[in-house]
């Protein structure tokens, strides 16, 4: 299948400032008014660790943010074939990366089961190679595993969603052996907060709620 970068997000940030003649611009925090969420985020001895794609970083952010237990999340690159990628060259599927999200999480309030439970119903996981509007294998949805333990848990839950008939066809998510993760562009991490403008209307426009509430029956 040949790549196919998102329409909204990429053309969002290569022309969001001409097409709305600074608007954009005025609506972000400065440096110093910008949310600090990772900085301030509570220190953990032995934090827990879950690797998940489901399209665009900036979502999957988001959504984990909220979850109980994570003290962090990063948005960053896995899976492909060379080193240090780019945004460019891993939305243009040049790099065999895929957009995922680094979850750091407390393992007293949460578990790596419990946040496979919470993922799921922030993807669309019967459609390959794409999420939402995003198209292409770079932006495919995927579990991460870095041990026996991860990989028995996450087929274990892959077969409980399928089996559970939830969903209108097979679960197509892949489970893959993590590999190196690279962390994005600074410009990427909390990009929710930093610029919720924009961020809300990628969201929207690619559709991403409204699947949800398709296949899961609400609004995420």
């Amino acid at each position: 299948m040949t790549a196919i970068t998102s329409t909204w997000r990429s053309h969002l940030l290569a022309s969001s400032i001409v097409a709305l003649g600074g608007l954009l611009v005025a609506c972000e925090p400065t440096a110093a008014q910008a949310p600090q969420q990772q900085a301030s985020a509570p220190t953990v001895e032995n934090p827990g660790v879950a690797i998940l794609a489901g399209g665009c970083f900036w979502c999957t952010e988001s959504d984990f943010d909220k979850v109980p237990g994570v003290i962090e999340t990063t948005s960053g690159y896995i899976g492909g074939h060379i080193d240090n990628p780019t945004y460019e060259q891993v939305s243009a599927g040049s790099s065999g990366h895929i957009e995922a999200v680094r979850v750091r999480f407390d393992p007293s309030k949460t578990s790596y089961a419990k946040l496979l439970e919470a993922f799921w119903p922030t993807i669309d996981p019967v459609t390959a190679n794409a999420q939402f509007c995003d198209r292409g294998p770079q932006y495919r949805s995927a579990i991460f595993y870095s041990n026996a333990e991860e990989q028995q848990q996450a087929e274990a839950s892959k077969a409980t969603l399928d089996k559970s008939g939830r969903l209108p066809a097979p679960v197509v998510t892949e489970i893959l052996a993590a590999s190196t993760f690279y962390p994005a562009e600074d410009y990427h991490q909390d990009y929710y907060q930093r610029n919720p403008l924009r961020y809300n209307y990628y969201r929207n426009g690619c559709g991403r709620d409204q699947r949800l509430e398709q296949l899961w029956g609400k609004k995420q």
